[in-house]
């Protein structure tokens, strides 16, 4: 069998570790996504200028903090997601966040395929189904060859999006007469500041909980902490403030929208095929490492299998599957939430994964998601955040009653 070089059943070796650049732009990469400029459209709408920055930078600030949790527990032990779940759900209970996190990356694939077709093909002309399966098929070669392939599509992809994304909205702000006029600006349908906060964490909570499998490969905890809070705090702040930008000026919310607006088709097909590229191949990625938690098959493999799978499902995922992803994914922030907690309440167990012993299924685990859930939809307050939290705080509590004796390591005869 071929190399695994994607690490998808043991940790990343210290010999192929990455730098901080690199692994900033693979973040960026993911950050920078169409839905969060959406997002940031319908936020630029629904408050005052100033309300805005403070949702944005707060709940940026938020997704900042939980993702570099999760970067320095993988940074010190090298383990994907799905591995480090079963210290805290079992060999086999860690399927079900395996099963929740690939298969909601997959059905992301799929959308953001469509993504990319439909404006496309508004634009040009051409076919939706020719653009469909060139641009998945494409996407899908690229994460055949691992992190490499998504290190150099992203140091492309992230200086070409902030460059001429940047360039699109200082020319659409100074149409109307600069940041001044944007700034008296009403809002058309006020958004509480409440419901704002959980907008800008919820729009990628998910995702960020998949934090593991890429900044697994850092050389040191605190470099994973940098990358991620440069990501997370920074990286998609841009996407807010380009959404925001574009929505106010133009209607648009994605910036190759707002370019195609101003006459520049070319750079908004750039700008959009990047945009997309960069994120589908990390979610097809991650897709891969939770497939093979289950299957036990190199990751690089299923994750072909599920590109193909996304690209065949495209558009009825576009048009039909989009709010059942929304509703999956709110079952993911209370993963992270116990993976977090698991960590620092038995952090002598992840010195040697080798060596771990594991349940079968860590009942306290799988009852920690479900009241992370549970939190999360009917306790007042930033809905992922309260789901992190009553995973967590859940899982330290059932995990002490249920599992009295924790082993740390076998026992070697």
């Amino acid at each position: 069998m071929a190399a695994d070089n994607n690490y998808s059943l043991g940790p990343v070796p210290l010999t192929a570790r990455k730098g901080v650049a690199s692994l900033t732009m693979v973040m960026l990469g993911l950050t920078f996504f169409s839905a969060s400029m959406w997002t940031g459209g319908s936020l630029g709408t629904g408050l005052s200028f100033d309300d805005f920055f403070l949702a944005v930078l707060i709940g940026n600030l938020i997704l900042g903090i939980y993702t570099s949790f999760l970067g320095y527990i993988v940074a010190s032990t090298g383990l994907s997601t799905h591995l480090l779940a079963r210290f805290s759900f079992g060999t086999k209970g860690s399927w079900l966040p395996s099963a929740l996190l690939g298969g909601t990356q997959v059905g992301w694939f799929g959308v953001g395929v469509a993504m990319f077709a439909i404006p496309v093909h508004k634009a040009t002309g051409i076919d939706t189904n020719v653009l469909i399966i060139a641009s998945g098929i494409l996407m899908t070669v690229t994460v055949y060859f691992g992190m490499s392939a998504l290190m150099i599509l992203s140091a492309i992809a992230v200086p070409a999006i902030a460059l001429l994304g940047s360039y699109s909205v200082v020319g659409a702000v100074e149409s109307i007469g600069g940041v001044d006029q944007l700034k008296m600006m009403k809002p058309v349908d006020s958004i509480d500041f409440p419901v704002a906060l959980a907008m800008v964490v919820g729009s990628f909570v998910s995702a960020g909980t998949l934090t593991a499998d890429f900044v697994r490969f850092g050389k040191k905890p605190r470099s994973a902490v940098l990358v991620t809070m440069v990501a997370f705090f920074l990286g998609n702040s841009l996407m807010f403030i380009f959404g925001a930008a574009g929505a106010a000026v133009t209607g648009h919310s994605d910036i190759s929208e707002v370019m195609i607006a101003q006459g520049l088709l070319i750079p908004a097909i750039i700008v959009l095929g990047l945009n997309i590229w960069t994120t589908n191949d990390n979610a097809l990625y991650a897709s891969g490492l939770g497939f093979a938690n289950i299957t036990g098959l190199p990751s690089k493999y299923i994750s072909v299998v599920n590109g193909l799978i996304g690209t065949l499902c495209a558009l009825w995922l576009y048009n039909n599957f989009v709010g059942w992803l929304t509703f999956l994914s709110l079952a993911i922030p209370p993963i992270g939430g116990v993976i977090i907690a698991d960590f620092f309440i038995n952090r002598k167990r992840y010195q040697d994964f080798t060596k771990a012993e594991f349940k079968t299924v860590n009942w306290a685990g799988m009852l920690a998601i479900a009241i992370g859930v549970a939190a999360g939809h009917f306790l007042p307050g930033i809905v992922p955040v309260n789901a992190v939290l009553g995973g967590a705080i859940s899982y330290v509590l059932l995990n002490t009653v249920m599992n009295k004796k924790t082993h740390a390591v076998k026992q070697v005869a």
